[in-house]
């Protein structure tokens, strides 16, 4: 696939870098904030330079936390979050940059910023977002998300989760084709732990290969989520171990980018998993 200069080779799994400049994200919030609470570019650095060296093929920039029962953030503080990382990265290191966003001016700024990826948890399904997105040229990763981060896990439903998310992603992509973005430059991803409960998230883990019938790379981001921590009883900075253990399986099932926080240890696993498959 074509990030905007880079060709990702997608015949074996890559991954994506985990990069919250939120405050609140519910894993590794304020890692990259100084003592006042603002950004610290040296954090930023030192953190996407570890990544990089630690296998990472994509680094993944988000500046609105989406963990259940979020608040949303303005347009400016966004982009005050998110355009200025972006820039030093591009600047700094030799990989692709994929901005974690929803919002349309974000997309925009972040594309002219030099972003290669637009990582939507709405799926453009905000105002503006579908046209924004087209216009930079830049491929996109389409998630699916029942309600919104402050309200979707309260009670959600399906009769098959399954089915249901594969549809909505069928019909996002044809909106998509629709505006101008082929099929060439779109990601998807179920939505793991996106108004869905824990039996919900299994069934749609199991389910992996049916969502690849659609024909796309699947991206998928189970990484220290509640899932994990229900499954194993454990708190989010105990989760590393099933975190890897789920990128693996995903792997195996076809997966093509596995969205994680630790780097080093899910590139040794893919690595060995890669090794004994050839």
């Amino acid at each position: 696939m074509q990030l905007g200069r880079y060709l990702l080779d997608l015949s074996t799994p890559r991954i994506m870098g985990v990069l919250n400049t939120t405050p609140d994200s519910f894993s590794d919030g304020g890692a990259v904030h100084g003592r006042d609470g603002h950004l610290d570019m040296s954090r930023v650095l030192r953190r996407v330079e570890a990544m990089v060296e630690e296998g990472a093929d994509i680094i993944d920039v988000g500046g609105e936390s989406t963990r259940p029962g979020a608040a949303s953030v303005t347009v400016a503080e966004e982009l005050q979050r998110v355009v200025p990382v972006v820039e030093v990265i591009t600047a700094r290191f030799d990989v692709p940059v994929s901005v974690d966003t929803s919002t349309p001016e974000v997309m925009t700024a972040a594309a002219e910023a030099g972003a290669s990826l637009i990582n939507d948890v709405r799926a453009l399904r905000r105002p503006g977002a579908l046209q924004a997105a087209a216009e930079t040229g830049l491929p996109v990763c389409l998630m699916h998300m029942s309600g919104e981060p402050d309200s979707m896990q309260q009670r959600p439903e399906y009769e098959d989760v399954v089915q249901e998310v594969k549809d909505f992603l069928a019909e996002r992509v044809a909106t998509c084709e629709a505006a101008g973005i082929g099929r060439d430059k779109l990601l998807l991803d179920p939505g793991f732990g996106f108004g869905k409960t824990l039996q919900h998230n299994l069934d749609l883990f199991r389910g992996l290969g049916e969502l690849q019938q659609l024909g796309m790379p699947l991206l998928v981001g189970v990484s220290r989520k509640s899932m994990i921590g229900a499954l194993l009883d454990k708190p989010v900075e105990q989760r590393m171990v099933g975190s890897v253990a789920m990128a693996m399986l995903a792997a195996q099932q076809g997966v093509s980018i596995v969205r994680v926080h630790d780097v080093s240890a899910t590139a040794d696993a893919l690595k060995i998993m890669t090794a004994i498959e050839r």
